[in-house]
């Protein structure tokens, strides 16, 4: 199955909404950020986690969302708007994503945003907190259960998966997949792209034209070596096995629409989402029937549907 026709724009299309175009970040801005101020009261220490900033809406049990690759947490905008009545949300930006300004050391950056995610949970004493994650987002929601199975509650995955290099070929290994995740983080840290290109690829990602101009937006005013190191990160590191350790239900919601043209049909898509979740003790897997990778914009009624029901069947504890 070709690659682009299975899985892709975590990676090979994003990797070409990269900030080397006409437009300049603006340092510690996230670009189309309206939302209200946060109301939150908490002692949070953003020095405590440089590779990531966090604003915090609403009020209720926590819940956690993480964007995916190039997009600010603006991108959970509405869904922040939907839930904050019933959850304090903490909305986090990764650093270099977006128009936020780039961590001074962007080594090990999935890792370090994993770990400092985990001390943010602990030191604002959020308990189980539901985890909704897009693409590196979910992600980075499944490696923190991973690595401690009861700091987080409930996790909704949107449209990723626990290996990406593997959506080829099942049998890859870690090894195996370095080489052609360096040469993916090289291109992508030096890259430059047109605006036109851009926004012929993001048109895979997302159908509205008015979301397809932010999302290249975001994706021109971000780091490219930050982009091209969470790149490189995902591709070579694999959670297959790892979520076998994962305690809480899990909703994965998954797109394929989009690909059709390359071969892909809903059942094929499926069924690489069920080969890579197969360790994970508890979840479920919902395909959307026309929603291309950014589902809370394309899907917007389902996505939520799934995302309410599920939520409603695993209530946490409020903080």
């Amino acid at each position: 199955m070709n690659l682009l026709a299975c899985f892709r724009p975590l990676s090979v299309c994003a990797a070409l909404l990269l900030a080397s175009t006409s437009f300049a970040a603006t340092p510690a801005t996230v670009v189309g950020d309206t939302s209200p101020s946060p109301v939150y009261a908490g002692s949070d220490v953003p020095a405590a986690h440089p590779t990531f900033t966090v604003r915090v809406m609403g009020k209720g049990r926590p819940m956690l969302l993480i964007p995916g690759l190039t997009c600010p947490g603006a991108v959970w905008d509405e869904t922040v708007a939907r839930y904050q009545k019933q959850y304090q949300c903490h909305v986090v930006s990764i650093a270099g994503f977006g128009g936020t300004a780039a961590a001074a050391n962007t080594n090990q950056l999935l890792l370090n945003v994993r770990d400092q995610l985990l001390a943010y949970i602990k030191t604002q004493k959020l308990d189980k907190p539901v985890v909704v994650g897009h693409s590196l987002g979910g992600f980075m929601g499944l490696w923190l259960s991973v690595a401690e199975p009861t700091a987080v509650g409930p996790l909704v995955i949107v449209d990723s998966l626990p290996f990406l290099a593997a959506v080829q070929n099942p049998a890859l290994t870690v090894e195996a997949a370095k080489p052609m995740a360096e040469n993916m983080r090289q291109q992508t840290s030096k890259g430059k792209m047109t605006l036109a290109m851009q926004r012929q690829m993001v048109a895979g990602l997302v159908t509205d034209t008015a979301r397809q101009t932010q999302v290249a937006r975001w994706g021109q005013l971000s780091d490219p070596a930050t982009v091209g190191q969470a790149m490189y990160d995902m591709y070579t590191t694999d959670l297959r096995q790892d979520v076998a350790r994962i305690q809480q239900p899990v909703l994965v919601l998954g797109a394929w629409a989009a690909y059709q043209q390359y071969g892909s049909t809903k059942e094929s898509t499926r069924a690489v989402f069920e080969q890579q979740y197969a360790k994970l003790p508890q979840h479920r897997i919902e395909m959307s029937e026309a929603g291309r990778h950014f589902l809370m914009y394309d899907d917007t009624s389902w996505f939520f549907a799934q995302t309410d029901a599920f939520l409603g069947q695993n209530k946490v504890a409020k903080k």
